[in-house]
């Protein structure tokens, strides 16, 4: 009786084991593998290692990797097509697989990965991770990892409207996109405060509305009337540079997106070409209504000073007229954009439209009564429509913000919802594909600390477990009506990101967490492993690459111990240094070293509680603000 015991209590323990060891233990991998298998031993990784690649995608996926290695580690592998004994690193293509899945194995023999094309490209991304480097030695831990994305769509969204980016700052938002596995890049190139491609038909885009006199300081609000700063701001992407883009990520796995907004956000446009308003417009004077109805310091955008391309934000009255000319504009437009970007979706905004010029524009109103609609909201989703016919006669489909469902959805679009769920719930139970983007969790111009500890943010306090936290698909739909969310997508809108580096800060590390929201099944998710055993050698790699990054607080575990309680902390970069305090004073370099744990006296009932400040100091001698944890 006994010895069956022990074989069912055998028996059952086998029969729970899971074959890979997720749910256990973490790899430095983000976003995180589907599954994985940890091995004996590890592999040595060589300056000039030979690395069969056959076809001639693969080997441009190691010159990419290439260029990782060097930027780390300052080595680089040679590529062959010939297979021999002595080859240890290969690298095989499986037209039989999806696109984006992989299989990676690591021994101390060799390392060998197959998968789809991007899949391949994947793992080379998911092995530069591994990589450890430990007294001038490359070492990579032996594994086996089976892994594919759970999302098709896994985007970031860049506003260079607002605050023009460079053709090179772009690139390297897409080298960081790669390294975590991220595939869409939505650019967001037209608003009111700047036109940022040039189209060739119609030069004063970026002669005119490309360029702005000077941009409120502050946040909006803090001044009134408005402070300007007195410093031109603007530039354009050429056809050209553009499509270098688009090649540079195409290589790298990324389709970029484009975005040109309509039927609002248009003031920039209609600065250089009015006479695509709502109005009549005759030697640039609107004949009814005005312009922008919006006051600034007092005095109204009206047809005395058309031609201005605004330097303060929010909810602009400017919007495309509904009229012939302004669709021939917008297909001309469109039809070069085309040409630039191979991309199945093009994005035309849609968001953000106040009615008030069409409610006073006779033309508005003429095309509601000939067109028997029901009023203004009806006469954006004809605008809409309008244009969509256009994109699919050109075998493109149209993305939209989540406003293009007011007065009837277009066919064949696509929702990006982004405020909130309702929208993109809405769509999904009507057919339609969905990319959520909520800005409760994918707005990643919100703060990541109060205003008063952190750099200049629009609104809200969005910390990385919250981004982590999210799920983009929602209980209330079906099995069926789920198919229809494609993905997920962040969101860097940049009214108050004047400079890359202060961009960087916001991004990173909130996208790292985006990766693993857009990767894994939300069952795998993990916060506390990705923040205590992923986030920290990767962002020491970032730091390695000049990433200005913001340095997330330390994960703080409180125990008792005797008659103490013991607080350990978990740096946030790998190799950091935490200094501390808990007497309630400022900690600072100065202060005492963390080196394992820390025992604290537990105090009195009636007591306040001890406070425990901190700072992170990170291998290249960047500092954290001071964070503080009461310890109860």
């Amino acid at each position: 009786m006994k010895f069956k015991l022990q074989l069912l209590l055998i028996a059952l323990l086998l029969s729970s084991k899971p074959s890979f060891a997720q749910d256990v233990e973490s790899l430095s991998i983000i976003p995180h593998p589907k599954e994985f298998e940890k091995g004996d031993g590890v592999f040595l990784l060589e300056d000039r290692m030979r690395v069969f690649a056959e076809s001639e995608s693969l080997r441009s996926s190691v010159t990419l990797f290439n260029t990782q290695l060097e930027a780390l580690y300052g080595i680089k592998l040679n590529t062959t097509s010939r297979v021999d004994n002595e080859i240890k690193i290969k690298l095989n293509f499986d037209p039989e697989v999806d696109n984006e899945s992989y299989n990676l194995k690591v021994d101390r023999n060799g390392i060998e990965i197959t998968g789809g094309e991007a899949g391949v490209y994947y793992g080379l991304q998911s092995l530069l991770q591994l990589i450890k480097e430990e007294e001038g030695k490359f070492i990579i831990s032996s594994v086996k990892i089976k892994d594919k994305p759970e999302f098709g769509y896994r985007g970031l969204m860049i506003d260079v409207s607002r605050h023009f980016r460079s053709l090179d700052e772009m690139k390297e938002i897409v080298d960081l996109m790669a390294l975590f596995k991220l595939n869409r890049l939505h650019w967001h190139l037209t608003d009111d405060q700047g036109w940022r491609l040039e189209i060739k038909k119609y030069p004063k885009l970026t002669q005119q509305a490309a360029w702005r006199d000077s941009t409120i300081i502050g946040q909006y609000g803090d001044f009134s009337p408005f402070i300007y700063d007195g410093t031109p701001h603007g530039g354009f992407y050429t056809q050209n540079e553009a499509r270098e883009l688009v090649a540079y990520a195409a290589k790298r796995h990324i389709t970029i997106i484009p975005e040109i907004e309509l039927p609002g956000h248009t003031s920039a446009v209609l600065a250089a070409y009015p006479e695509f308003g709502s109005f009549e417009v005759v030697n640039g004077v609107a004949l009814k209504g005005t312009i922008d109805a919006k006051r600034e310091n007092g005095k109204p955008y009206n047809n005395e000073i058309l031609g201005f391309v605004p330097g303060y934000w929010g909810v602009l009255y400017n919007i495309f007229g509904p009229k012939e000319e302004t669709f021939g504009f917008l297909e001309d437009v469109l039809t070069e954009v085309m040409d630039i970007f191979p991309s199945k979706y093009i994005h035309i905004g849609g968001d953000e439209v106040p009615k008030d010029h069409w409610i006073t524009s006779s033309i508005a109103q003429e095309v509601i009564k000939r067109e028997n609609l029901k009023d203004e909201h009806e006469l954006q989703s004809y605008f809409i429509k309008r244009i969509e016919k256009f994109l699919n006669k050109n075998d493109r489909n149209l993305i939209g913000w989540d406003e293009i469902l007011e007065g009837g959805l277009a066919p064949n679009a696509t929702v990006m919802s982004w405020r909130g769920e309702a929208g993109g719930i809405a769509a999904a139970k009507m057919g339609h594909d969905v990319i959520m983007t909520p800005n409760s969790h994918m707005y990643i111009d919100h703060g990541q600390g109060k205003q008063s500890d952190e750099p200049l943010f629009i609104c809200c306090y969005l910390p990385l477990e919250k981004v982590y936290s999210y799920h983009p698909r929602p209980k209330d739909l079906t099995a069926d009506q789920q198919r229809h969310i494609l993905g997920v997508q962040t969101n860097m809108w940049t009214e108050y990101v004047p400079s890359f580096e202060k961009l960087q800060y916001m991004i990173f590390p909130r996208l790292l967490a985006v990766a693993e929201v857009a990767w894994m099944e939300n069952g795998k998710k993990d916060f506390e492993q990705f923040s205590k055993f992923r986030l920290p050698e990767n962002l020491a790699k970032l730091e390695k690459l000049g990433v200005n990054f913001r340095i997330p607080e330390a994960q703080v575990d409180v125990s008792i111990r005797g008659n103490r309680k013991e607080v350990k902390l978990y740096s946030s970069v790998a190799g950091a240094k935490i200094y501390y305090t808990f007497d309630g004073h400022q900690a600072d370099r100065s202060s005492q070293l963390y080196q394992g744990s820390i025992l604290m006296p537990i105090v009195a009932k009636g007591q306040d509680p001890l406070k425990l400040n901190y700072i992170i100091v990170t291998p290249a001698n960047r500092a954290s603000g001071m964070y503080s944890v009461v310890i109860e």
